[in-house]
């Protein structure tokens, strides 16, 4: 905490009066850029399993945490501390099995089940939400892709014609990583070929399929 701490009065002095010009512009707006690149050296330091570079990385990612806590503190929204309680508060509630009595789950299968029911329950009284609304808007298209056929299989959403579930079982069963980033980068390499951005051609898809959907579960309530 000592460290935390440290970190927290160096990136005040740099926002307050005499400290770095660069920091003192900074907004949350500004600094998302930055968010993002930080998230993707992450990534690769452990692709790569680079455990000093990861060590690095992760430093970038938690100065991020403390700049963006620090620009609201100073607005009057929130301060770091509030951030750490409430994820820290989350982890407890979220998982009775370690922090409660009376629950045991033998699987991580099992986590997930009580994990989702307790979400849904925080959300007991607010507005509700389409079936897919409340995906994170940024993710990067392959990454939107994934978490929205993972929410059609969690909701057993209404999806046939729509996608192929049974040729993506069948092609699941023999394959492994190597031969998917093959195939990614194959398909990559021929929409290069072809004058086709990948990346919008599969946020743009995974867009139709979620209207599709969503037109659906909407017809039948």
């Amino acid at each position: 905490m000592e460290e935390v701490n440290a970190l927290k009065k160096t990136v005040a002095n740099l926002r307050e009066p005499g400290g770095c010009p660069w920091d003192q512009e900074q907004t949350h707006q500004s600094l998302t850029i930055c968010l993002v690149e930080e998230c993707s050296e992450l990534l690769e330091a452990i692709d790569n399993l680079d455990f000093e570079l990861m060590r690095e990385e992760l430093g970038d990612l938690l100065l991020q945490v403390v700049m963006h806590a620090r620009l609201a503190e100073e607005e009057g929204h929130f301060k770091f501390e509030d951030v750490a309680r409430d994820i820290d508060a989350k982890l407890i509630r979220r998982h009775p099995h370690v922090f409660g009595e009376g629950i045991h789950l033998e699987s991580s299968g099992e986590v997930l089940v009580e994990w989702e029911k307790i979400k849904a329950s925080e959300k007991e009284g607010r507005q509700p939400e389409g079936v897919f609304k409340n995906l994170p808007p940024k993710l990067p298209a392959l990454l939107h892709a994934l978490e929205t056929y993972k929410r059609i299989q969690k909701k057993v959403l209404p999806a046939e014609g729509i996608i192929d579930q049974a040729t993506a079982k069948k092609t699941a069963e023999e394959l492994t990583e190597e031969h998917a980033g093959k195939m990614l980068f194959d398909i990559v390499s021929a929409c290069r070929e072809a004058g086709i951005d990948p990346e919008a051609a599969i946020r743009r898809h995974s867009g139709h399929v979620q209207r599709e959907i969503e037109a659906r579960v909407e017809g039948v309530s």
